[in-house]
């Protein structure tokens, strides 16, 4: 249950971001469907690879006192990205690193509002 609830705030976010971000568009005919299959990848990255590279980058995140962590997240954008479209033929398109960038900054934004308002620790 608490991926599917991860999942619809993932893909409320994105829905934003794709309305804001001129860089980024659905694709694969219907918009919604679209967003839903890429929120769909884009939180499955997050489970899986995000870990990894969140580790790997630690010296650098903290170097740059955490301004990295906008960086692996706009990279989890782009692969999320590429496997929808490769793997669904329908996702989000993403035209450049900088519309990822943009984009994870308005996700990250998004994710945490709709958090604050229906988070499950809210009574």
């Amino acid at each position: 249950m608490n991926f599917i609830i991860r999942w619809i705030v993932t893909a409320i976010a994105a829905a934003v971001a794709v309305w804001l971000v001129p860089g980024l568009s659905a694709t694969g005919g219907d918009a919604t469907v679209g967003i839903a299959v890429f929120s769909l990848v884009l939180a499955l990255v997050n489970a899986i690879v995000k870990p990894v590279l969140q580790f790997l980058s630690i010296p650098i995140t903290v170097l740059t006192l955490g301004i990295f962590y906008i960086v692996v997240n706009a990279l989890m954008i782009e692969l999320a990205s590429w496997a929808a479209g490769g793997m669904f033929g329908t996702g989000v398109q993403v035209d450049g690193f900088g519309s990822a960038f943009l984009g994870a900054i308005i996700i990250s934004i998004v994710s945490a509002i709709v958090n604050g308002l229906f988070g499950k620790d809210r009574n």
